[in-house]
């Protein structure tokens, strides 16, 4: 099931190669309040400048979006194109420039080939009747090896509302958010002043709480688009059914963003990394990122090493207050580390076993206060570096 009153399109416009989708819309046929989170890199491709501007009357009806180019790092120029490209699809479906927003995945520092945006735009706004949320996901990915779609349903008033949510990303992964993408519709009505929040709350405990390289993005976007086709009263803050949809909101990008981890470039493993009895939820933040995107932790998670050794060193430079003699650590049930020290016994061998899993969970315990945070990653493979070596070949 999916929500009312959206439509959808993808075609080939050959941006970086011929062979695949690289050119989506999505388009609210009713108009509709809208929201959007970006990166906080200091540097923003021209796309990010114009929808940062463009999401604060917040009211979009159409997001075009396209990978193989980020149009970043291009100047005035790519500034002009971001605006002409938005101008295009404006125009094949009849609405202000304004309620358009653009999005753009890929390369840094190449002139976008507009004269292929000219040739595909056409064709992609014509398309909307008979496309799919799938299209759109396939047309979004980089070097993802699988499309990322997730959906969930609630009611409110009686009335049942969808939400549907994709997303791409695979490396350059890392918090505020990541070289990522995500594009997220509901046809619940949502009150449009609490719309933003909503939204921050939703990333801040999904997308910001995963790493695959800890490197950030220029274009980094999530958009969320709500039409109220439901036909429900607008949800707001602070009632049963505002909190219903906010929880389905955040349970559907922790998929999203879980799958972008198991999707990491080259990773072989799915680590979910734990952190409590910290003294604040912050610096049980900070640790278990600091754990998260050290190289050298990673690499011992490819190579299937129990080495806590790299863990307790990230723990102690993450900048959170830390006593070395009360930390215990653990891979899954096995405790590898105890008060600082190493475990004894044959926790070596089976600390090694865990690790052998495409999933498991580290658990760092600081005992100093009750702070608790939860964070996601994956291992840092060959694989990876051969990926990006080769990614604008």
């Amino acid at each position: 099931m999916m929500p009312k009153g959206f439509k959808y399109s993808a075609v080939e416009a050959a941006i970086k190669k011929p062979g695949r989708l690289d050119l989506a819309l999505i388009f609210s046929e009713a108009p509709a309040v809208a929201a959007a989170v970006f990166t906080t890199n200091k540097v923003k491709a021209a796309p990010v400048l114009l929808s940062m501007e463009r999401v604060k009357n917040g009211s979009i009806q159409a997001v075009v979006v396209n990978s193989g180019n980020a149009n970043a790092c291009t100047g005035q120029q790519g500034v002009d194109d971001a605006f002409e490209t938005t101008r295009l699809v404006a125009e094949g479906l009849g609405l202000p420039d304004e309620e358009v927003l653009v999005s753009s995945t890929g390369v840094i520092g190449q002139r976008m080939p507009m004269e292929r945006f000219r040739a595909a735009i056409p064709k992609l706004v014509e398309g909307v009747e008979g496309g799919t949320l799938d299209d759109v996901a396939r047309a979004i990915m980089t070097t993802d090896t699988f499309p990322k779609l997730e959906t969930r349903s609630g009611s409110a008033g009686g009335k049942v509302y969808t939400i549907a949510g994709i997303a791409k990303g695979a490396g350059m992964i890392m918090p505020n958010m990541a070289t990522m993408l995500s594009f997220v519709v509901t046809d619940a009505a949502v009150d449009k002043a609490w719309l933003p929040k909503l939204l921050k709350d939703a990333v801040d405990s999904s997308f910001n709480c995963i790493s695959v390289d800890g490197d950030m993005s220029t274009n980094d976007t999530t958009v969320l688009i709500a039409n109220g086709a439901a036909g429900n009263a607008p949800l707001r803050p602070d009632t049963p059914e505002g909190e219903e949809f906010a929880q389905q909101l955040r349970d559907l990008l922790l998929a999203l963003a879980r799958q972008i981890v198991k999707d990491g470039e080259g990773a072989t493993k799915f680590v979910t990394i734990t952190v409590k009895g910290a003294a604040s939820t912050a610096d049980a933040k900070v640790t278990a990122m600091a754990v998260a995107n050290s190289m050298l932790v990673k690499t011992a998670f490819f190579g299937e090493d129990a080495n806590w050794g790299r863990i307790i060193c990230a723990v102690g430079y993450s900048g959170a207050q830390v006593q070395t003699e009360k930390v215990d650590i653990c891979f899954d049930d096995v405790q590898m580390a105890v008060n600082g020290q190493f475990a004894g016994g044959d926790s070596e061998a089976r600390g090694s076993a865990v690790l052998k899993k495409p999933e498991f969970t580290l658990t760092i315990d600081l005992k100093q206060g009750e702070g608790f945070a939860t964070v996601y990653t994956s291992d840092l493979s060959y694989d990876y570096v051969k990926i990006n070596a080769d990614y604008r070949t």
